[in-house]
């Protein structure tokens, strides 16, 4: 079986074709500058990277560009586009209602786009992916795969926010988290090399958005980030968690709308806001490592936040039997790794500097100090094979 894996941004299109059969990936790439001028990069593997700039009205036009490509007698990997046998769609937002990955009918269309007022970035690209896509092949399964569905087992005391509860009956406001795709599936590939399903385990998913999450046997029972991506530690642009009266205060002071201040804090804080250098980690090292104190100090407040957030979960858990880092800076930041864990052994959690600094990028690797009482993994995510996943079982259920 293959399934086409698409991820919409607002203009842009990524995509991924999957054989199934063997767990493989045929093709991959993205269109880019959809609604300007238009661009793609086409990879297949063991074959020249394809590079063009093809014009791209809208996400209908990218999508069968694509198709073009994947079955192009010359660049292509399948014979026909009828080869495909479902396409799997990643949504950060599911909402309250769409818990699960979900094949996609006009019912549940039609409740993403009402609550596109709880996801104003991610959901209206995304939906015109979809439609564009269901579009041009209308007669096979399409999946949604919500980031959120991961944290829809959550306790209401873990995701409630102790403001009025009727504005939680009214709004719909509570802690939905995300990053839950990228979080299932490196708590999955810990359990299964812990040999126990049941584990508890912290997973920091770590790049320009960071969450962390505590899973408990394949559960999630507490997450960092909460109404939208900008809570919990503080990332690439976005400032992360902060006492809710600066906002008001800065509102005030520096007479902010409420738009000025939704860039502020989304675009203009985190480690670009404190350093004044990037919102690029390694740009962030570099200067820091130059002796420029505000990257220094952006470094330091990122590692404090993640550590706190890690003997949090331990607490809420009772205890942890893994922690692992995933996506670019959990993958990539060899001394990120080595400060979050610096000062962690009463929790038991202890790693071999040798290994941490010599460990293969790309790979999985175990970072565990001899005697540690819990188990540090580097685990590399795999979104768009979750999505794959998921997608398959939903299209042969149906």
């Amino acid at each position: 079986m293959k399934i086409l894996v698409v991820n919409a941004g607002s203009s842009s299109l990524k995509y991924q074709l999957f054989d199934m059969d063997t767990g493989s990936v045929l093709a991959k790439g993205n269109c880019e500058r959809i609604g300007i001028d238009g661009m793609i990069t086409h990879k297949c593997p063991g074959r020249e990277d394809f590079h063009a700039t093809p014009a791209f009205p809208d996400h209908r036009a990218a999508i069968g560009y694509v198709l073009g490509l994947l079955t192009d007698p010359e660049r292509g990997v399948i014979a026909d586009v009828g080869e495909i046998a479902a396409v799997g769609h990643r949504f950060a937002h599911g909402g309250e209602k769409l818990k699960a990955s979900t094949v996609l009918g006009e019912k549940e269309i039609a409740y993403l786009e009402s609550i596109v007022g709880i996801n104003p970035l991610h959901g209206p690209p995304a939906i015109s992916g979809l439609k564009a896509c269901r579009e041009v092949m209308p007669d096979i399964p399409h999946v949604g795969v919500f980031d959120t569905s991961y944290y829809s087992g959550l306790e209401e005391y873990a995701y409630l926010y102790p403001i009025p509860y009727e504005l939680y009956e009214k709004y719909r406001v509570r802690k939905y988290g995300f990053h839950g795709t990228s979080h299932r599936y490196v708590a999955g590939r810990a359990a299964e090399l812990l040999g126990n399903p049941g584990a508890k385990i912290i997973t920091c998913h770590l790049g320009n958005g960071s969450s962390i999450t505590a899973t408990v046997n394949g559960r999630a029972v507490d997450t960092s980030m909460g109404f939208t991506p900008q809570d919990g530690v503080p990332m690439g642009t976005r400032s992360g968690a902060v006492d809710p009266t600066v906002v008001t205060y800065l509102m005030k002071e520096e007479h902010l709308t409420a738009e000025e201040t939704e860039k502020l804090l989304n675009s203009k804080s985190g480690l670009l806001g404190i350093s004044g250098v990037s919102s690029d980690c390694r740009d962030i090292r570099e200067a820091a490592a130059a002796g420029n104190r505000r990257a220094q100090l952006a470094m330091k407040m990122l590692v404090q936040s993640v550590k706190k957030i890690i003997g949090s979960f331990y607490a809420v858990m009772d205890g942890a039997d893994a922690l692992v880092f995933t996506a670019g800076i959990g993958e990539n930041d060899r001394e990120l790794r080595s400060e979050v864990c610096s000062g962690l052994s009463a929790l038991g959690i202890e790693i071999d500097e040798t290994v941490n600094a010599t460990c293969p990028r790309g790979a999985v690797a175990e970072l565990t100090r001899k005697g540690a009482r819990v188990r540090t993994f580097v685990i590399p995510t795999n979104e768009e094979y979750m999505i794959a996943l998921d997608t398959q079982s939903l299209s042969k259920s149906k």
